[in-house]
């Protein structure tokens, strides 16, 4: 009976832990291979507009009820949503930076993508096809 159990916790499981690695893609035609940990928190705080060659760059997120902005940024800065949303509420009325630009799904990110040479955003990294690539990977 443990035994069965077990299985079935191990089959439950695994298919959510597969599919929680995240992507931070760019359009294929994107100069830039990689970014750092710390470049990448620079974007998307609004600390830089731009990639590291100095590109200007459009930073996608997600609208803030989806389920992967929470682990993004977790991830990425170790604060949790509602943390990032104070700050950017803070940011908003200095005039100075705008938050990245919101979309409600992964399809709608991809699209943008790739119809856009100088932005950035993430997606499950399931959902990554041979029209973007990756320059930065969360794993689960």
């Amino acid at each position: 009976m443990n035994r069965l159990l077990i299985s079935v916790f191990f089959l439950i499981s695994y298919p959510i832990s597969a599919t929680a690695d995240i992507a931070v893609i760019v359009n294929k035609e994107n100069p830039i291979e990689s970014i750092s940990q710390r470049q990448l928190i620079d974007m998307y705080m609004g600390k830089y507009v731009a990639f590291p060659n100095g590109d200007m760059a459009v930073t996608y997120d997600y609208e803030k009820s989806h389920p992967l902005r929470g682990p993004f940024f977790l991830a990425l800065t170790g604060r949790n949503e509602s943390q990032i949303n104070a700050y950017w509420s803070r940011i908003k009325f200095s005039g100075k930076v705008s938050p990245p630009q919101s979309f409600s799904s992964p399809s709608t990110i991809l699209e943008n993508i790739r119809n856009t040479p100088n932005a950035i955003g993430y997606v499950p990294a399931d959902f990554v096809t041979g029209d973007v690539k990756v320059i930065y990977q969360i794993d689960d």
